[in-house]
């Protein structure tokens, strides 16, 4: 699909306006012949250059674009592409759109040499300007996408979706073979390939491609204002539960999970990667989240999960959202895979980012709370928490071994802990207590809170309820 057609595909009928202006420069020296070759892909594509740039319309959203043309010299970025694809990230961050990226590229234009190769670090320069605008930036990775294009605008999306099939990878594997005596290893640089390892977040066919930017969009989009009422029944029924019965009553799978509760609090939801770790788009009460969820159903979280963790941190930050975490598990992965892999660095970092990112934050204690892995998730301006729930630094049975040497005493340990939700917010750890029915509203209230604070106030606030721990 070339880049008109792909645009045809994309936006709503009739909405494209170019914003290309003429190009009137004179082709930069370099290879014999480059001006005819000039002349032939114009008069092969229609076009005048490797880029279409404009705006249009996707799901009645407002959007810019800036899509590849790979038949014109395979989609290769020189000087005038690349000043075209820098004025079109500028006009998105000046007109407060989201930008669609479409890139489908070789990379660099060989026949222009350094100063093409320098215009991937002007356009990566504009479109951090967009994303430090808190500006969406989206990228559609087509067939293919190599080298310079690859290694700089089309790595950069708050969300990468890539096509079907697609070829995409730093170096292609023409020139690896030319460079290497060899070919390169079948299978490694696909879209299907890459969406495994967690480097692009979702594989979609360029027809379902309206639709799922449209979703996304509708969920970075505030909504109505919806914030449930407080249930005072739910808050005297969690007063004090018997904490080794809650416990118990934790465990039992019928036991709310995390996807029950974003089935409940949460329209127009988005995943974005679901394992034992979820991270998702939503919307909740009205007001557009990042979700970053526990499973306690899934693996127990390692290194990857908590890197999953991160992200979100880092994708509510980029997009100037709130970030509402979910706390569930019964604790990190034990293995040697997850020791080598560096488990208790990441638990520190994603301590370290929820502690100072600058956005506003809600983590929700819904059932298991064992170990770093829990703790990992939990800092937040305003936490609410489930009657049953509960945080501890491992498993009552553990902490029992590790005081008595037997499993025993595991009941007299949870309840001497201070494990229990109604301990946290004794301790004012937890701001609101409620039955899992009323989690929902709570969610939405505390966001509402959070987010009417200005982030000075609310990072002051962030620390010293840290810092305030009872000795």
């Amino acid at each position: 699909m070339d880049a008109r057609a792909l645009l045809t595909a994309l936006l709503e009928p009739g909405s494209f306006r170019s914003w290309d202006e003429p190009i009137t420069s004179a082709p930069a020296a370099g290879a014999a012949g480059y001006a005819a070759e000039l002349a032939a892909a114009r008069a092969r594509t229609g076009l005048d250059e490797s880029v279409v740039t404009g705006q249009g319309r996707i799901g009645g959203h407002p959007v810019a674009v800036a899509a590849s043309e790979f038949g014109f010299l395979g989609g290769s970025i020189g000087v005038a592409a690349g000043e075209r694809l820098t004025r079109a990230a500028e006009r998105a961050t000046a007109d407060r759109l989201p930008l669609i990226a479409l890139p489908a590229s070789g990379g660099t234009r060989m026949q222009e040499g350094t100063l093409a190769f320098l215009q991937m670090v002007k356009i990566t320069g504009a479109v951090t300007a967009h994303r430090r605008a808190h500006l969406p930036y989206l990228v559609y990775l087509r067939h293919p996408v190599t080298g310079g294009v690859f290694a700089s605008w089309a790595s950069l999306g708050h969300l990468t979706l890539a096509e079907p099939g697609a070829l995409i990878g730093f170096l292609g594997p023409r020139v690896y073979e030319a460079l290497a005596g060899q070919p390169f290893p079948p299978g490694v640089q696909t879209a299907e390939n890459l969406a495994a390892h967690g480097l692009i977040d979702a594989v979609v066919a360029p027809d379902q491609l309206g639709a799922y930017v449209g979703r996304v969009l509708d969920a970075l989009t505030p909504g109505t204002a919806d914030v449930g009422a407080e249930d005072g029944a739910a808050e005297e029924r969690a007063a004090g539960p018997d904490v080794w019965a809650a416990v118990l009553r934790t465990r039992d799978p019928g036991y709310p999970d995390a996807r029950a509760l974003i089935a409940a609090a949460a329209t127009g939801v988005v995943s974005l990667h679901d394992g034992s770790v979820i991270l998702a788009l939503a919307r909740i009460g009205g007001t557009p989240v990042v979700l970053v969820a526990q499973d306690r159903h899934g693996a127990p979280p390692g290194p990857d999960a908590l890197r999953v963790a991160r992200r979100g941190v880092r994708l509510a930050a980029g997009l100037g959202q709130p970030l509402v975490t979910v706390i569930d598990t019964t604790g990190g992965e034990l293995s040697a895979a997850a020791e080598e892999g560096g488990l208790a660095g990441e638990i520190a970092a994603t301590l370290a980012e929820l502690l100072t990112t600058p956005g506003p934050t809600v983590s929700v204690l819904l059932g298991q709370g064992t170990g770093g892995a829990a703790l990992a998730l939990l800092p937040a301006d305003r936490t609410v928490a489930a009657a049953d729930a509960w945080l501890a630094p491992l498993a009552p049975e553990g902490a029992s071994a590790i005081v008595h040497r037997d499993a025993g005493h595991a009941a007299e340990l949870a309840r001497g802990q201070g494990i229990g939700a109604a301990d946290l917010a004794a301790a004012g750890v937890v701001d609101e207590v409620v039955g899992t029915a009323g989690l929902a509203g709570a969610i939405g209230r505390a966001l509402a809170s959070v987010t009417a604070a200005d982030e000075a106030t609310r990072l002051a606030g962030r620390a010293r309820r840290y810092r305030r721990l009872p000795e």
